[in-house]
């Protein structure tokens, strides 16, 4: 069978297990708020996937510097035990105080803020402690609304507030999905990255209808792409086909800078502002500003 072969029966399968969940559950494409709702109203956004390495925390600091680099106040929340987007910016993996403090009770969000290099972008850091958050969270009354109800005080400092969210469904991404207005969804173009997709719409519905009746999706973000290949071309026109409307057309090209740049603590816009995937983040940032 022809890679386009694949990708197509691949989706359709996605299709019919996310469908039956929307029927389910309501759609998170309809039933809420519109993509075009403005910056004022839609101010926190999770970057999701249980995938791992489809660029979640790629997205969520190069987005976020390139929308700070708009003019906007913006914060970085890093809620996946590797602290990936905290070293990305430069951030010792141990500081503190963290967001595993700040979901105990410890201490308040804004007491957890951080300075990064990059002007008007903040950092809710990560912490190893994280790690046991997954296990000690569910014993929590109220616990999947603990970040939300940290992050409130911050919603009319910050124009932006993203969440970066690890590679599962678990406790902590559900945090992230009831403290979100909106879910960017990274998809790389390739076949076995498409698997997840239908449980994360399928998550996304369920949170929608049981925790957070204002979450949506505001799109699926193809990343990592090489339209040299026949592959991903196919993958980003099968997804686009079979989610009209829900794909951002900016699409995030494979780039070395965009590799190198957390090597140096740096998002890319620093690292390389003149650089394919520099330019990328930036044409990301318009549509998210202006769509929401």
């Amino acid at each position: 069978m022809s890679p386009r072969g694949l990708a197509g029966e691949f989706i359709g399968r996605t299709l019919r297990v996310s469908g039956a969940a929307r029927r389910a559950h309501g759609d998170p494409r309809t039933t809420t708020a519109p993509r075009t709702a403005t910056v004022s109203d839609v101010r926190v956004f999770a970057i999701a996937n249980q995938k791992g390495g489809v660029g979640k925390t790629t997205t969520a600091v190069n987005l976020a510097a390139a929308v700070a680099g708009a003019g906007y106040d913006v914060l970085i929340v890093d809620i996946d035990p590797q602290a990936n987007a905290t070293v990305g910016l430069g951030q010792p993996r141990d500081l503190e105080p963290n967001v595993y403090a700040v979901l105990c009770g410890e201490c308040t969000a804004e007491q957890a803020v951080h300075a990064t290099p990059v002007d008007r972008l903040w950092l809710l850091p990560s912490g190893r402690d994280l790690v046991g958050a997954s296990v000690e969270l569910p014993t929590v009354a109220r616990s999947e609304q603990r970040l939300r109800d940290a992050l409130a005080p911050l919603r009319e400092r910050f124009g932006f507030i993203l969440i970066d969210c690890p590679p599962s469904l678990g406790p902590l991404t559900v945090n992230a999905l009831v403290a979100a207005d909106r879910v960017i969804v990274p998809v790389q173009t390739e076949y076995y990255a498409l698997e997840g997709l239908a449980q994360v719409l399928d998550t996304i519905s369920l949170i929608q209808r049981e925790l957070n009746p204002r979450l949506s999706v505001a799109g699926m973000l193809l990343t990592m792409h090489d339209n040299r290949t026949r592959l991903g071309r196919d993958v980003e026109r099968d997804v686009r086909e079979h989610f009209p409307g829900l794909v951002f057309d900016t699409v995030i090209p494979r780039n070395v800078r965009l590799s190198e740049a957390p090597s140096f603590g740096v998002p890319v816009t620093l690292h390389d502002p003149f650089c394919a995937g520099s330019d990328a983040y930036v044409a990301l940032a318009r549509e998210v500003a202006a769509g929401g």
